[in-house]
């Protein structure tokens, strides 16, 4: 009789994608953070030249010598990062670059720091790696933003690594300048790596991001192509850090993907260099988006905290199962805020990705409902 192993026995499927799988002609996809914009022209075009021109074979396993000097550009310039060509390896999307860091980074007995609420994705990874995740619990007062406090009272002996995520899924919390300085200096205090996941850079509303990596040199940088330039198929990543632990990293993706699609980097390269006007327009949009969903449910009387990046509400819910199972009913598909930690049950998320009209509609059907 089959029998997984016990690693693998340990997680669960994503509750994302389980309320994915329910989406019919008649359901409205309140759940999938996805960006429902085309992936821009000059993007395509340039995948679609890199195909015609038979740049369709395997490129070196960190990814291609331009791209990873755009990538440094871009780090240095934008986030005051100094990381140079041979420090950035070229992931299969963010999740891959997730998994090689646990992976490199801790043991068995290790312990690492999850945000609560926090991304499906961190604990599980910690988990395969057979480490412990050990939940920081955001807290609704403080727009659920981690907090240097937060982080310290949560320090071990056992303690190697701090999973961050600012802005943030699924609260869209942004973290301040202060808080991030601060855990980067409890990180360099304690000796623990920081694996920053910054892919929602770009889509923030009211304050400024910064780079854990600006701080401190025992950061490794996520960021990746998905939700900025809606290139989510593409699965294009990139995670940055000190060369000795890149070349750690290196030996994972070498067994697991050998190399980042070759027409996907393609297409990443020109969505850094040429026009930016179209992530603006998005944010934009998103954030008109932010401002319907949130009047609406404040019209319900629901409570829900202003979310000052990414493209996710985490409504306050007092019986959240049985309010998905109710909007499920209703044909609006929301995620049930207990994928999200142990921390999170009375919650729910909500996706903006979706069009304006959409948004609407889910919102007209839901106001019947009991919360």
């Amino acid at each position: 009789m089959f029998k997984p192993s016990k690693r693998v026995s340990s997680i669960d499927l994503s509750g994302i994608r389980k309320m994915f799988e329910l989406t019919t002609e008649d359901t409205i996809n309140l759940g999938l953070g996805e960006p429902d914009f085309d992936t821009p022209p000059h993007i395509i075009e340039a995948a679609k030249n890199a195909m015609d021109d038979g740049f369709t074979h395997y490129t070196v396993n960190k990814g291609t010598m331009e791209l990873r000097e755009a990538i440094s550009d871009k780090l240095k310039n934008e986030n005051n990062i100094n990381s140079d060509p041979e420090s950035i390896i070229v992931t299969v999307g963010a999740s891959e670059a997730l998994h090689m860091c646990t992976h490199v980074l801790v043991e068995r007995g290790d312990e690492v720091l999850i945000p609560d609420p926090g991304f499906v994705s961190y604990g599980a990874c910690v988990k395969l790696a057979e480490a412990e995740p050990v939940p920081v619990k955001l807290e609704e007062e403080n727009e659920f933003r981690m907090t240097v406090n937060d982080v310290n009272e949560k320090i071990s002996q056992h303690t190697k690594a701090i999973i961050v995520n600012s802005p943030a899924n699924p609260t869209g919390s942004v973290m301040e300048k202060s808080d991030i300085r601060g855990i980067a200096e409890l990180a360099d205090d304690h000796d623990f790596h920081i694996i920053s996941d910054e892919i929602y850079e770009k889509i923030i509303y009211e304050g400024k991001h910064y780079s854990f990596g600006e701080f401190s040199d025992n950061v490794i940088t996520i960021n990746g192509f998905s939700k900025t330039y809606a290139m989510t198929g593409f699965r294009i990543a990139y995670a940055a850090a000190e060369n000795e632990i890149i070349e750690e990293l290196l030996k994972i993706h070498q067994y697991n993907t050998a190399c980042a699609s070759s027409i996907s980097q393609v297409a990443a390269l020109e969505a850094l260099r040429g026009p930016q006007n179209s992530v603006q327009n998005m944010v934009s949009e998103f954030e008109r988006r932010r401002d319907l969903i949130l009047k609406r449910l404040r019209d319900m009387g629901i409570s829900c905290v202003t979310p000052r990046g990414a493209f996710y509400v985490f409504p306050h819910m007092e019986n959240a199962g049985k309010y998905v199972e109710n909007a499920l009913e209703n044909g609006v598909i929301v995620v049930p805020g207990d994928s999200f930690g142990e921390y999170s049950t009375d919650y729910v998320r909500m996706s903006y990705a979706t069009s304006y009209e959409k948004i609407e509609e889910a919102m007209d059907r839901l106001e019947s409902l009991k919360h």
